[in-house]
């Protein structure tokens, strides 16, 4: 994993789920300070990251919040800690990281649960235009 940046903070997201992929580029609108990277979990170097830190894929289908080298993140701790890099009002979202993760988790496990029968989902992963390209490893 030596070839991910270190300098950047990546983003693991379901590739095929509709709410995923307007959750990544409603982040991207925001991120001012190009804090983030972003790498979808049914991809080569997600599968590669996935191993790497340990995460069992069968207990969680979750955003994975990734900071090279340091740590790692999901579900709605992760949801939080994205929300406090971006510009605008969403920042104060991280407010929020004061409720008990138990209670914060059983809401996002509910929405992750019914994703795809409310958003829906693709065929296949999100192929970022040319200008987006350089955000996705």
């Amino acid at each position: 994993m030596e070839n991910l940046p270190k300098d950047k903070k990546i983003i693991l997201f379901d590739g095929i789920c509709n709410l995923c992929e307007s959750s990544i580029q409603f982040i991207i609108k925001r991120d001012k300070k190009d804090t983030f990277r972003y790498v979808a979990i049914q991809s080569e170097i997600g599968q590669k990251i996935i191993k790497y830190i340990g995460i069992d894929t069968s207990k969680t289908d979750s955003i994975i919040l990734y900071l090279p080298g340091r740590a790692y993140y999901y579900k709605a701790e992760a949801a939080l800690l994205i929300a406090k890099e971006l510009s605008g009002i969403y920042s104060l979202l991280s407010y929020l990281s004061f409720i008990p993760n138990n209670l914060k988790n059983l809401i996002y496990d509910y929405i992750a649960k019914n994703r795809y029968k409310w958003y829906g989902k693709k065929e296949s992963c999100m192929i970022p235009t040319p200008e987006l390209k350089a955000k996705f490893l």
